[in-house]
């Protein structure tokens, strides 16, 4: 399995279920059977099996994604009625809120982008720019935000906006009851107003799981990742709680970025006097302890612990591991031993650096 650098369009025809599908874009990888994925347009992956695919022709079109108009336009398309269009340097925004309301997403999105970049081009990793733009989807209710999320991903909970990593677009609710206001007749809230809201301890952990999820977006988007390839679940949900920490009180920069996160330093201290002598081993060699429920929340902490840890004591050794990871080809898994392998290469050996792990984090404050 291999990828493809093409610039001309993609045409595949496939059969699921017993019906015909047709995909237009570009092929990111064509697997050794014949099986492809597909990246159409809007950004939107496609994975199609060998067995399901009965026509694959290419034109001499060169690829071009789509223009911001244009997602606006299909976007507006999918949506139900009553969702208005804004768009930022890097960004188009989708929403049936206020436009204060749409403006200051906008603004938050934009300084998170500039950071996120700006904080790898000091530790030496040059991102690119995205090749099309970012999607945010922003609803003003709760309950039709949680209806998008059931038909988009397939559940429906009480969290306030994920990261759609197959059509990379990003989906949130308003978190100010603005529209409650609105619709009760007072007047539209301020951006001002808006930030001082968000700013408030208590909506803390609602806006850093919007960072959270926008950072994944944008790491996805720039090059630090590459979407559906072998990225370490702990190191992807690592890196987006680093930057899950923001001070919207500073208009002049984003202030926070890796500073220590209470709650997840206050979780892992009480998993440390249960924690077994593999429990960085089995971090490291597959996702399992993130994916499943009993002890997902330690395995978060101890995540977001390794992250921080390397990144203050070995930064250029984490750049150098991430970079080697930015180059991996999609659909394309390593063995728990290639996993670990891979990590000790850069950072030498496991049970050294868990010692000193454990005992940096026990000095944190």
């Amino acid at each position: 399995m291999g990828a493809r650098a093409a610039t001309a369009v993609d045409h595949v025809v496939y059969e699921r279920d017993g019906v015909r599908h047709r995909v237009q874009g570009r092929v990111e990888v064509e697997a050794q059977d014949g099986g492809l994925l597909v990246m159409d347009r809007g950004g939107k992956l496609w994975t199609i099996t060998a067995e399901e695919k009965q026509q694959h022709t290419t034109d001499e079109i060169p690829f071009a994604a789509h223009t911001p108009e244009e997602i606006g336009r299909t976007l507006l398309e999918e949506l139900p009625d009553g969702f208005q269009v804004h768009t930022t340097a890097h960004y188009v925004i989708l929403y049936d809120t206020s436009r204060s309301y749409a403006r200051w997403c906008g603004t938050l999105l934009e300084r998170l982008y500039g950071t996120f970049n700006n904080f790898w081009k000091r530790k030496g990793f040059e991102l690119v720019e995205p090749e099309l733009p970012m999607v945010a989807v922003v609803f003003a209710e709760r309950e039709n935000f949680r209806r998008y999320m059931q038909a988009d991903i397939g559940r429906s909970s009480s969290i306030v906006g994920y990261y759609n990593l197959i059509n990379n677009r990003v989906a949130m609710y308003d978190l100010t009851g603005v529209q409650r206001d609105r619709v009760a007749g007072q007047r539209e809230r301020s951006r001002a107003e808006i930030d001082k809201i968000l700013a408030r301890p208590e909506a803390g952990m609602t806006v850093a799981t919007i960072v959270h999820e926008a950072t994944h977006q944008i790491a996805f988007n720039c090059g630090l990742q590459r979407r559906l390839a072998d990225v370490p679940f702990w190191l992807s949900e690592g890196v987006a709680m680093y930057f899950e920490t923001p001070n919207l009180a500073s208009s002049g920069g984003w202030r926070g970025i890796g500073k220590i996160n209470p709650s997840r330093l206050s979780r892992f201290r009480s998993y440390q006097s249960e924690r077994g002598p593999d429990s960085l081993r089995e971090l490291l060699r597959t996702d399992e302890r993130l994916q499943n429920s009993e002890g997902v929340l330690e395995a978060y902490a101890e995540s977001w612990a390794l992250v921080h840890f390397l990144l203050k004591r070995y930064p250029d050794e984490f750049v150098e591991y991430m970079q080697m990871l930015s180059q991996k080809t999609p659909l394309v898994r390593s063995t728990p031993e290639e996993r670990l392998e891979e990590f000790e290469q850069i950072f030498g050996n496991l049970d050294r650096l868990d010692r000193e792990f454990v005992t940096q984090m026990r000095k944190l404050r």
